[in-house]
């Protein structure tokens, strides 16, 4: 070897060569009580004053003593952030006198150094072996540092699995995080692949329950049910065996809604909605008991205590986000079908089921991808419902390998924005996450810019302030997630004009709320049936409904367009 060549190998690669090298191990001595009670400094969240007296002790210790010290002196320098310290005392190391999990601490650190150095397949090297010896929280960092290695190398799918692995060990932002990274490595592989790794998956791989969402989401088919615990077995010895096609409701049900308050005018629709589907059934039905959440967190954890207190076997509720996160950050004693999304996933034995803005802006990625659409310009309005349709719409298109031209935010009456339209460049389609009578206001000026002749899709959105054709007739050809109950019919429901002629809960915007209490009722009844399916999804009023492997009611919508000015069905959009 040249000295150029070597001159360019770090004290960490050279370790590593050494390491890979080993081929026999040797069992080393017992930790002494110090070097205990110094791990125990460095577990307790004090790595430096750990790794002084892991230093000082290994001065006065010999042989494989010597080894063991050293490693785990530099394992807590590292966790100090002295990784220049972590390096000099790493070639006084003899790898093969190590063992059990100070081996394991100081093969995650020398994978961590590696990467550092952009040296990926050092780091699947060194963790090549076990990290059974570790604490959770190691342990995490072993499967996270793997799947850093192994997508840096291009492998996304099993970098996505080891993520999922260290998902279970994970809590709160740093799991939802994980989560986030493990759709976008999924969400970069086309639909064979996908398909094909997924299917391959043995029974109880902790990637299983990601990638059939995946695959929910881009409308393929499930190779074999979710994965589900214990928790999913829902018979609580007070409900009848399920009816031949699935049925089996709760005994006793609460619904927990906030009647009065804010959010008093959509509750009523989703409360009106649930009885709806609730009477249409003629068979056995449980006692339903509705309880005010006034709308706010601890309201929720009131009614929900009020409701485990009288005897319910089920519980459906609450509707609003603080509410939802409320319930979700404690002990269940009687699981629940959330009518919102919350910051988690839902406790286990749980599910939530809601009509998200992401969720928009997620389907109308997928359905513009499904149709090569490759470079989109983005408008969408200053309000919440915009802001967050938007985002996940650039997130999931982005991870899919779509590019998003330009990116434009309006207020509730947009002005000119034609300088702004002149300027994109090679668009191929326009998402625009704004309401009707925005979308009235843009028309016109997407027509000047050229923009109107490509596909244009909206979110659900789009029909707010709107209804007067000759207005609307600006928004022909606009494509937006719709409910499946404005296109076909639904068994239990009259058709949605008729339901609108005589309840004020089921007109206009509001519509969309009541079909969402039809579903939240059917859900109930069908739970069981949906977290055991081996077949396709419920078919509900506001679209075709999975339960994925976390608990998440998957919505799949009909998909509607304005033609004259009028709302009119294309069916599933595909």
């Amino acid at each position: 070897m040249n000295k150029s060549v070597a001159a360019r190998i770090s004290a960490l690669s050279l370790s590593m060569l050494l390491f890979v090298g080993c081929a026999t191990t040797s069992v080393a001595p017992t930790s002494s009580p110090a070097q205990l009670a110094a791990i125990a400094l460095l577990e307790q969240g004090k790595p430096r004053e750990a790794a002084q007296q892991l230093e000082a002790q290994a001065a006065l210790a010999r042989g494989a003593a010597k080894s063991l010290l050293l490693a785990d002196a530099a394992f807590a320098w590292h966790e100090a952030g002295d990784n220049a310290r972590a390096r000099m005392l790493i070639p006084q190391v003899q790898s093969r006198q190590l063992s059990g999990a100070t081996q394991q601490r100081y093969n995650l650190m020398l994978a961590e150094l590696a990467l550092d150095e952009k040296q990926p397949a050092v780091a699947l090297q060194a963790l090549s072996g076990a990290a059974d010896q570790l604490p959770a929280l190691l342990q995490a960092r072993w499967y996270l540092a793997r799947a850093q290695a192994l997508e840096t190398s291009g492998n996304a799918f099993n970098a996505a699995a080891e993520r999922a692995r260290a998902g279970a060990l994970l809590n709160g932002t740093a799991r939802s995080d994980n989560q986030r990274a493990i759709t976008r490595l999924l969400a970069g592989m086309d639909d064979a692949t996908l398909s094909s790794r997924t299917a391959a998956l043995p029974a109880g791989d902790p990637l299983y329950n990601h990638a059939g969402r995946a695959l929910i989401a881009r409308g393929l088919p499930l190779p074999r049910p979710f994965d589900r615990d214990a928790a999913w077995q829902l018979d609580t010895g007070k409900r009848p065996p399920a009816e031949a096609d699935g049925y089996r409701p709760p005994a006793k049900m609460a619904v927990l809604l906030p009647l009065s308050g804010n959010m008093a005018t959509a509750a009523a629709s989703v409360r009106d909605g649930l009885l709806a589907g609730y009477y249409a059934e003629n068979r056995r039905r449980p006692q339903v008991d509705f309880i005010d959440t006034h709308g706010t967190a601890a309201g929720a954890n009131a009614a929900y205590d009020r409701a485990v207190a009288s005897g319910v076997d089920f519980v459906v509720g609450p509707l609003g986000r603080e509410e939802v996160d409320a319930l979700f950050h404690r002990e269940l004693q009687v699981p629940l079908l959330a009518l919102n999304r919350g910051k988690d996933t839902p406790p286990a034995g749980s599910a939530a089921f809601s009509l998200a803005p992401e969720d928009d802006g997620i389907m109308a990625a997928e359905y513009l991808l499904s149709r090569e659409r490759g470079n989109v310009l983005v408008i969408a309005s200053n309000d919440d419902a915009g802001r967050r349709a938007s985002n996940a719409f650039k997130e999931r298109f982005a991870e899919r390998g779509g590019k998003v031209a330009a990116s434009i935010n309006v207020g509730d009456a947009p002005g000119d924005i034609g300088a702004q339209l002149r300027q994109v460049n090679g668009a191929d389609a326009v998402f625009l996450a704004v309401k009707g009578n925005q979308a009235r206001a843009l028309a016109p000026q997407l027509a000047l810019a050229g923009l109107s002749a490509v596909s244009r899709v909206g979110t659900s959105q789009l029909t707010n302030n709107t209804g007067k054709a000759e207005e609307d007739t600006a928004l022909d050809g606009i494509v937006y997630p719709s409910e499946a109950w404005t296109t076909r019919d639904v068994a239990g429901l009259p058709a949605a004009s008729s339901v609108a002629g005589t309840l004020a809960t089921a007109r206009g915007g509001a519509a969309r709320l009541f079909a969402f209490g039809f579903d939240a009722w059917k859900i109930t009844a069908y739970l069981e049936k949906m977290a055991n399916s081996t077949s396709g999804g419920l078919l509900g009023a506001t679209g075709s409904l999975h339960l994925d492997g976390f608990g998440n009611v998957l919505r799949t919508p009909a998909w509607s367009t304005f033609s004259g000015g009028r709302p009119t069905s294309i069916g599933d959009g595909r």
